[in-house]
């Protein structure tokens, strides 16, 4: 796999250094040079690349600012001489982040974590492409690997903002994912989980206990939302022997 790449400094020796350490990166395509986030910005926004090495502190509009910009493909390693932004840096989910001067084992250290993470995403999204009603579990991403969960050890989904917790049989933590419970749904076969909440997504066949209700699952409870609760309970009365009256 082959990276399109970018670089923005406003100082011309750290451009003519990334740009020379870019090049002798075989896996690497440099697409551009720049020499502020101003004069990058539309050239980047007309043709996204793969990976963006950009510095922080610019004048105009700063390596921050421009990333929360970008179109969400293009993936960001942070260049500055300041360690200060490195939490910062992350916030908004840069791939890496380089402290000048900068060596070119360092470079490249971060240029394959950027090429393992997209690798991880292509690999993840051709698993994607599989039937899910002929498979027999799914591949989610984890930070940057693919972990593979089967679907009959699955309890029930619970999703936050950008992320989601599968809750897994036998495991004591939950396995976390960058990516919202729509998605994952869809990915779901419709005749074994249904959703009970808009945070929640369960597989009936593991439920053992519903009271008030909640779905019981050890010391964990599971709220049945108004929206959601006729269908769920329709769901159960077309897969079991439960009287209607026990709605």
């Amino acid at each position: 796999m082959k990276l399109t790449c970018a670089l923005i400094d406003d100082e011309p020796l750290a451009v003519e250094l990334l740009e020379g350490y870019a090049r002798k990166t075989p896996f690497l395509e440099l697409r551009g040079s720049f020499g502020s986030g101003v004069a990058a910005f539309d050239a980047l926004r007309e043709a996204p690349v793969n990976l963006l090495f950009c510095d922080i502190q610019m004048p105009g509009l700063n390596g921050m600012e421009l990333s929360r910009m970008l179109p969400s493909e293009t993936r960001v390693i942070f260049t500055t001489a300041f360690s200060q932004y490195a939490v910062e840096g992350f916030r908004v989910r840069a791939i890496d982040y380089l402290l000048k001067p900068i060596s070119y084992a360092d470079f490249l250290e971060a240029a394959r974590k950027a090429l393992d993470w997209f690798e991880t995403r292509r690999r993840a999204e051709a698993a994607e492409q599989i039937p899910t009603e002929e498979a027999q579990s799914i591949f989610v991403r984890t930070e940057f690997r693919l972990q593979q969960i089967a679907l009959d050890s699955i309890r029930y989904i619970e999703g936050l903002k950008d992320y989601v917790k599968i809750h897994v049989e036998g495991e004591p933590h939950p396995v976390l994912s960058l990516m919202s419970l729509k998605s994952l749904e869809q990915r779901l076969p419709a005749d074994r989980f249904i959703r009970v909440h808009r945070s929640f997504i369960v597989q009936p066949a593991l439920i053992r206990t519903i009271e008030r209700n909640r779905i019981v699952f050890g010391k964990e409870y599971i709220p049945i939302s108004d929206n959601y609760r006729q269908s769920f309970y329709d769901f159960l009365a077309a897969r079991s022997l439960m009287p209607k009256n026990e709605k």
